[in-house]
């Protein structure tokens, strides 16, 4: 059985006249409609839409356009416009305006000024899955993908006026917090109760929704929780990473099914794999954790697709999803075109009306 996704995209609001963040939230959810499950976020910069769970990705996709046009359409009305960029190109975000609520009251209070860099927006997949034990698993085999991912994803390259270098400052930006990046690998599923317990106690967990590694059994659902990517500049990029994600979840899951618990590669591995995929996004090479040799980032998609083929094959995603990492990887990916942008006018207002653009093309 095809295992059901469900989406959550998180977005900018942006004054289209300065192209600065604007902390105008809530004006926009005000005036969005019912129709779709667009929600706040942690400042007042961003909101998220989410979709219903679904096991094909098509209409997934469509339910994400709607989204999108309707979140558009609900800024355009206040004067204001939304981005889908996993950082803000430009704007003062220090400190963040955060939203109105206790829990977020306690996170600041509980992590300081780590939370000065927290306008930031990802694409988180949620992918069903038969219980906590197994999500644990699927985590260790999805560790050696994820670099792979946030290249593919890399949709963050300017940070508040200045072009950091990275293809994925989020990924970097991210990657400061306590309990963040890749999981670890957890040879048994009591291991991994015993680290929540000890990081519980060490004061870095306000609750279970703050384990924030990029891959984790949800806190409040029966899925695997997938959040290592940049929200992508464009649906078709969206719906080439889920359907990605999805293969491989399904691949890890038959392969926990024969015992096999996943690769136990080194965490400093992994980080450097990391780094070097935040760097260089698909521009570059990237670190084959299960070899530790570099490779072009293009090699490893191709690697990442075919580990992938049979299950997003069985699942009847492999045309799309072939399709859409041809022209993801003939085109670039988002913090290519935003580079791409600023080389013509040299002006970073550019690249905020290209992303404008292209958030709802």
């Amino acid at each position: 059985m095809t295992p059901l996704i469900g989406i959550e995209e998180e977005y900018l609001i942006v004054d289209p006249w300065s192209r600065h963040v604007a902390p105008r939230a809530a004006e926009v959810l005000a005036a969005a409609t019912d129709v779709l499950d667009v929600v706040h976020e942690i400042t007042r910069f961003q909101v998220e839409a989410r979709t219903a769970p679904s096991a094909d990705l098509g209409e997934l996709g469509t339910r994400l356009r709607a989204a999108r046009k309707e979140v558009s359409q609900a800024a355009r009305s206040c004067g204001l416009a939304v981005v889908a960029s996993g950082i803000p190109v430009l704007g003062d975000v220090v400190p963040i305006p955060l939203t109105d609520d206790v829990r977020y009251e306690q996170g600041r209070i509980l992590y300081r000024a780590l939370q000065d860099e927290l306008t930031i927006c990802a694409l988180h997949v949620h992918v069903d899955v038969p219980d906590e034990e197994q999500a644990v698993y699927v985590g260790n085999h999805l560790r050696p993908w994820l670099p792979t991912l946030i290249a593919l994803a890399a949709n963050s390259p300017f940070f508040v006026g200045r072009d950091t270098g990275y293809a994925s400052w989020r990924v970097i930006s991210w990657g400061r917090w306590p309990v963040s990046g890749a999981p670890p690998y957890f040879p048994s599923y009591a291991d991994y109760e015993l680290a929540l317990r000890a990081l519980s106690q060490s004061g870095a967990l306000m609750d279970p929704k703050t384990v924030y590694w990029d891959a984790r059994p949800s806190p409040s659902l029966p899925t695997v929780e997938v959040r290592v990517a940049d929200v992508p500049l464009d649906v078709s990029d969206s719906l080439t990473i889920i359907g990605l994600i999805r293969g491989l979840v399904v691949t890890a899951l038959a392969a926990v099914a024969r015992g096999d618990r996943g690769l136990p590669i080194p965490s400093e591995v992994v980080r450097a794999a990391y780094w070097r995929a935040a760097r260089d996004g698909l521009g570059g090479h990237s670190l084959d954790v299960r070899e530790g040799a570099l490779v072009p980032a293009r090699v490893m998609a191709g690697r990442l697709l075919d580990h992938v083929r049979d299950a997003t094959a069985e699942a009847g995603d492999l045309p799309l999803v072939e399709e859409g990492l041809d022209r993801l990887l003939g085109r670039g990916s988002g913090a290519e075109r935003q580079r791409r942008a600023h080389a013509r006018t040299g002006h970073l207002a550019a690249v905020v009306d290209d992303l404008i653009e292209a958030t709802v093309a």
